[in-house]
């Protein structure tokens, strides 16, 4: 077989990649592609948005199967184009596409056929959209109309960021078209998660779960992005979870969409909002996502290529999918400023090192090939990937390989797979009585963070704050906190409250905050009641509290004991290294 693959981001460097390896396939070409697609396609330069000309590509070469990548082709109606001269293409066709074309659309749909999603209103005139705003009041979520690669979906804190947004959308009109109409939906909480399926318009075959992660800042911060990395499984996403998606989302939508006049034939994507275990639809995309492709496509077994036909020829019925069950993980390394303004043409170093890693692969989004070396030419230039026996050790894998790789700007989020990481026992609660004594527990929270140990930082005082104390301890084993550490100066009262409100191991870490230099809250904090066990550090000690609280959890938890004993022997080497 021939087969073309369209797009030129990491999600087509992932498809050719496994693509390639059928025993089906003969030759790969990639329209447009990018540098590191060129090393396993022949990349013909025809735009996306090109449809004429690819499907005259694919006559002229002989080409036996294309592969969409991404939505915009698959909206403009490349499936219809190219059904119409005969040719075996994969993906839904142009209304069936609608249901990422058009955020109405969906919404219209999953109301019709009682999926489970967010209460909305549909607004063509921005004055209407804010009085609405007005009415309903904050958290709120905006939502472009049409295709916006991926941001055009604005989640406001306030009332003034929600008018800021409808602003954005439908007056500067920052997304062209697609916001001619927006969306706007009641906030939902919960913990966000991807699911996947094949679909050959009657059966389904779902794929594993996975997590996005659309900020990009650590901890969810910032503006959403095309995505900065994503893992596979997804720990929220139990069998029980799973059985609610298949029953109340997918399955409704794939029938749904045949009544409708349109069988889905592709890759269907649910974004999903999960809390207490009752999934609800945030959005359908109508392609593989960018980048859960990658972790989820390493770990797929199966021949790609089979399933891809069976799902053209309308024959998926038959087909299972053979997973790897070990978990892997994306981390996406971008350029500096994305996803605002950013610079090209950085030459990009260490990629040899990175690709030699075992279980790693480095997945291409926007790069150029010039005279032998790579340069960036995106605003997500790679997807390192890597697969672990453990989440942890694909979370580790994957880091140490980003490490290797460099180019001036470079940006990568610190956290990916952190929320996973809860799920497995990982998470410690830092509590700070005063905001002057963030600078020092800053330490805690990056000691933490080189081992993978997830933690939240919250303000509540012993003395000002008492009662917010007092319900941080009762419900912290609720969040899934394992360890608290307490940072506070003066009477350092802190450690002793939480200690009294809770049955989990108390760190606390007396600061120097006072003109005793700390002495104060070191003895306030030893002398603890009888029944009120309280862990305490040296004056300052925010590492040795965030190493003492990683001890704890690694005697449940193999990999991170060899974290653990792995950082023990660098700062023995470090030593080793110092000359007197």
């Amino acid at each position: 077989m021939k087969v073309l693959v369209i797009g030129s981001g990491g999600r087509e460097h992932t498809l050719v990649w496994k693509i390639k390896q059928s025993t089906l396939v003969k030759e790969v070409f990639c329209a447009p592609g990018n540098g590191g697609i060129s090393k396993l396609a022949t990349c013909v330069p025809i735009k996306v948005n090109d449809l004429k000309s690819l499907a005259d590509f694919v006559e002229k070469e002989g080409i036996d199967l294309t592969v969409v990548g991404p939505e915009e082709p698959l909206v403009l109606g490349i499936v219809n184009e190219f059904e119409k001269r005969g040719l075996r293409i994969f993906g839904p066709n142009q209304k069936a596409a609608q249901i990422e074309g058009s955020k109405v659309f969906a919404k219209e749909l999953m109301q019709k056929y009682n999926i489970p999603t967010a209460e909305f209103a549909v607004f063509s005139d921005p004055k209407l959209a804010k009085d609405y705003v007005q009415e309903k009041g904050a958290p709120i979520v905006i939502k472009a109309d049409g295709l916006a690669a991926g941001k055009g979906v604005i989640p406001a804190r306030t009332i003034e960021q929600a008018l800021e947004a409808i602003d954005l959308i439908m007056v500067k009109k920052v997304f062209g078209q697609a916001g001619e109409k927006i969306v706007i939906e009641e906030f939902l909480d919960g913990e966000e998660a991807s699911f996947l399926v094949f679909s050959d318009g009657e059966n389904v075959l779902a794929l594993p779960s996975s997590q996005d992660h659309k900020p990009i800042y650590d901890d969810d911060k910032g503006p959403n992005t095309g995505g900065m990395g994503a893992y596979s499984p997804a720990p929220i996403v139990t069998r029980g979870v799973e059985k609610h998606i298949m029953q109340d989302i997918i399955y409704p939508a794939i029938k749904g969409l045949a009544k409708e006049g349109s069988p889905y034939k592709g890759v269907l994507y649910a974004g999903l909002m999960i809390k207490n275990g009752q999934p609800k639809l945030l959005e359908f995309n109508c392609r593989f996502g960018d980048p859960e492709a990658q972790p989820l496509l390493m770990r797929l077994k199966t021949d790609l290529v089979e399933i891809l036909n069976a799902v053209v020829d309308g024959n998926l019925k038959n087909q299972t999918l053979k997973i790897d069950p070990r978990p892997s993980v994306c981390v996406v390394m971008a350029s500096g400023g994305y996803p605002g303004s950013y610079e090209k043409g950085k030459v990009i170093s260490g990629l040899d090192v990175a690709e030699n890693m075992e279980n790693v692969m480095v997945f291409h989004a926007g790069t150029s090939l010039k005279d032998g070396n790579f340069y960036t030419a995106g605003g997500r230039v790679l997807g390192v990937t890597a697969l672990g026996k453990t989440l942890p050790d694909a979370i580790s894998t994957a880091y140490e390989a980003v490490k290797s790789i460099s180019w001036e700007g470079a940006y990568y989020r610190k956290d990916i797979g952190f929320k996973a990481l809860r799920h497995l026992g990982r998470f410690v609660g830092i509590v700070i009585g005063s905001t002057s004594d963030k600078k020092i527990m800053l330490e805690a929270k990056n000691t933490l963070a080189e081992l993978f140990i997830p933690c939240e930082m919250t303000l509540a005082s012993a003395h000002r704050s008492p009662e917010r104390v007092i319900n941080y301890a009762k419900t912290a084993k609720e969040k899934g906190i394992k360890v608290i550490i307490a940072g506070a100066g003066y009477a350092a009262h802190l450690a002793g409250v939480i200690a009294a409100h809770t049955t989990l191991p108390v760190i606390a870490v007396p600061l120097a905050t006072s003109p005793l230099n700390g002495m104060d809250a070191l003895f306030s904090s030893v002398q603890m009641p009888s029944g009120v066990p309280v862990a305490v550090v040296g004056i300052n000690g925010a590492k040795n509290a965030a190493l003492l609280a990683a001890q704890i959890l690694a005697l449940n938890d193999k990999s991170l004991a060899k974290a653990l004993e792995n950082m023990k022997k660098q700062m023995a080497l470090k030593i080793e290294k110092i000359e007197l």
